[in-house]
């Protein structure tokens, strides 16, 4: 069967209802080699360095990956971005959102045109074949939570910072570390609502000054989002709050080699957003290939992945911790 009249028989067959019946053909790419098109979030040093990741995986795994970084994290780019790799006919499209919800509709035209879909950091994405995450979710809010209550002693009162309120990922994360705050440490106080700034370096700046203005009583913030930590260090740093005021988050050791070393940030947790880029691709290779998805696959540069069925969801082990003893080494790399 040709690549065109196997697409146009299972639009085809969605369009009439035997889909299902026709599951069992093997997918294939439609392009020799296969295409496979990223879109990331915004053009950050962590898309950066996805990007690193995407272009290693197209090198090394044999297929035309690229990768496309909007110049500011209004979904509609995003939108814009896939309604290109869509006219290219791409095989496979990886999308790391800003607002899961806002995409539904240009994902599904996609599917629709025959392309499979990939997510990361959108794990139970309406119409999208797969997500791939490097970290478990749970572990990952309370790992930060429990470093956070740590350095401020167990009380006191914070300030929460998340890349944005639609970013369903970075508010999950928030949700498990308010979760474990309120059960474990009653005496810490969250300060107001999340903030939805840790995109920016320069929003997490002033949102972290106006809130050490606000509260002189605060202890620190708790943020998700890996610009978040660049911009509420420097504030503390530059209120010569460093010690009084703690920040806790993952961020690009690179980026934050320095104000980790001066202890404006205290500690973070992360997985390398190189491998963020690889998974997305190797994931996409393989089921562009037709390859069955099952629990523990072997995904290139990933090792055996936990895959939950039910929502799709598939998930490699890759965190790691962001300390003065590991930032040195972590920065070399990333």
């Amino acid at each position: 069967m040709s690549d065109i009249s196997r697409r146009t028989l299972l639009q085809g067959a969605a369009a009439i209802g035997i889909a299902p019946a026709l599951a069992t053909i093997p997918a294939f790419a439609a392009n020799n080699p296969p295409k496979i098109g990223i879109v990331g979030k915004v053009k950050i040093p962590w898309f950066d360095n996805v990007e690193k990741g995407v272009l290693k995986a197209g090198q090394e795994l044999g297929v035309d990956a690229s990768i496309i970084n909007p110049t500011t994290d209004d979904p509609a780019e995003q939108v814009r971005a896939i309604e290109d790799l869509i006219a290219k006919k791409v095989d496979v499209i990886g999308v790391v959102p800003n607002d899961g919800k806002a995409l539904e509709p240009v994902l599904k035209r996609a599917q629709d045109a025959g392309i499979k879909v990939v997510m990361n950091e959108s794990p139970g994405q309406k119409n999208a074949d797969w997500d791939i995450e490097l970290i478990q979710d749970k572990a990952f809010g309370e790992a930060h939570l429990e470093a956070f209550a740590q350095a401020i002693g167990g009380e006191g009162k914070y300030v929460v910072f998340v890349g944005g309120l639609t970013v369903a990922l970075h508010n999950l994360w928030a949700d498990y570390a308010v979760a474990l705050q309120k059960e474990k440490y009653p005496k810490m106080q969250q300060v107001g609502d999340r903030f939805g700034v840790s995109n920016s370096v320069d929003d997490s700046y002033k949102t972290a000054m106006d809130q050490m203005q606000a509260n002189p009583d605060l202890k620190g913030f708790l943020i998700f989002g890996a610009n978040g930590p660049i911009g509420a260090g420097n504030a503390v740093s530059d209120r010569e709050q460093i010690g009084k005021v703690i920040v806790v988050g993952p961020f690009i050791p690179s980026q934050g080699r320095k104000l980790m070393k001066s202890g404006a940030i205290t500690r973070g947790f992360l997985w390398n957003p190189i491998d963020s880029g690889y998974a997305m691709v190797a994931l996409g290779k393989t089921i562009a290939a037709g390859t069955e998805i099952k629990d523990g696959i072997d995904l290139p540069g990933m090792g055996p992945c936990q895959v939950d069925m039910s929502t799709q969801v598939i998930r490699a082990n890759k965190q790691i911790d962001l300390n003065p003893q590991t930032i040195d080494q972590l920065a070399e790399i990333i």
